[in-house]
């Protein structure tokens, strides 16, 4: 069985969609939580990996990780600055966490994954209380892969700071900080 490497869309797999490296498949599975819960549901019935890792960027809300920074994400947390200023809630049964059950050979940190980009600097600020980054796609694969029993990591690279600039930023890094990042898994020997 081969192992499936994901990203949001190509540059975040820094050439290797063309050339994956050897047992792996590499896909992208969209922008946003439920488009990429969507397609990693569809390549695990379609592939059945052995694993999958999901491999982006992300954005830092305080000081604890800076641009270019990579970690792996210990879980992906459904969440909204609106839920942690009391503005919505969610009901009691619905899931907002998932863990990875794949590690890999980086810090592990929780991964925020909001509903859409966090561009207030007070809503970066609480949602910093939950995790020290953002992210738009973990949960819906790590929900996916939850569902089919498939062990999932997230390996992300840091490329900007949440913010009204971030965009500007993200832009300026996160080729640089994809390519950075799966240069990293390579030389730990985790694709194989």
């Amino acid at each position: 069985m081969p192992s499936l490497l994901l990203a949001a869309f190509p540059p975040e797999l820094a050439g290797l969609a063309a050339a994956p490296p050897a047992g792996w498949v590499a896909r992208t599975a969209g922008v946003g939580a439920v488009a990429a819960a969507v397609a990693t549901a569809r390549l695990v019935a379609e592939l059945r990996p052995e694993r999958v890792l999901f491999v982006g960027t992300c954005g830092a809300y305080d000081e604890r990780l800076g641009v270019g920074a990579h970690l792996s994400a210990a879980e992906a947390v459904a969440v909204s600055s609106e839920e942690l200023a009391g503005r919505a809630y969610r009901p009691e049964v619905e899931r907002t966490r998932w863990p990875a059950t794949s590690s890999l050979p980086l810090p592990a940190f929780p991964v925020a994954v909001p509903p859409a980009i966090t561009v207030a600097v007070e809503s970066a600020r609480a949602l910093a209380a939950i995790a020290p980054v953002e992210h738009l796609e973990l949960t819906g694969v790590f929900a996916a892969c939850h569902a089919a029993a498939v062990p999932v990591a997230g390996a992300l690279a840091v490329a900007n700071r949440v913010g009204p600039g971030a965009h500007a930023e993200w832009r300026a890094n996160h080729e640089r900080v994809s390519r950075a990042l799966v240069e990293a898994l390579a030389a730990a020997g985790v694709f194989g």
